[in-house]
């Protein structure tokens, strides 16, 4: 768990930008009793995402659309993955004779 500063640092940004992307829900870092942010792994693997589409030409509003998206498609892909029956093993050729 890393605080802010140290989380902003590791994943090239601001602290302010941080702050920014918690208030419009782009990221959720837990809090300490004391209300200190505290930055978690994927919690930095997520801020180098919302970097990556800023530096993509992306602004806030294009980003959380792309989260949105994102997260929409995994959740699908879990249903079909529910829904779909197991795959059958595959049958191996049969072996040449005399070859």
């Amino acid at each position: 768990m890393y605080g802010i500063t140290t989380a902003a640092e590791l994943v090239g940004s601001g602290p302010q930008n941080l702050r920014q992307y918690e208030a419009r829900g782009l990221v959720n870092p837990q809090r300490t009793a004391g209300g200190t942010r505290r930055y978690s792994e994927n919690d930095l693997h997520r801020l180098r995402d919302i970097a990556s589409l800023l530096d993509a030409g992306l602004n806030l509003a294009g980003v959380e659309m792309v989260l949105a998206l994102r997260t929409a498609n995994s959740e699908l892909q879990a249903e079909i993955d529910k829904l779909a029956p197991p795959a059958a093993p595959r049958a191996r050729p049969p072996k040449r004779q005399g070859s």
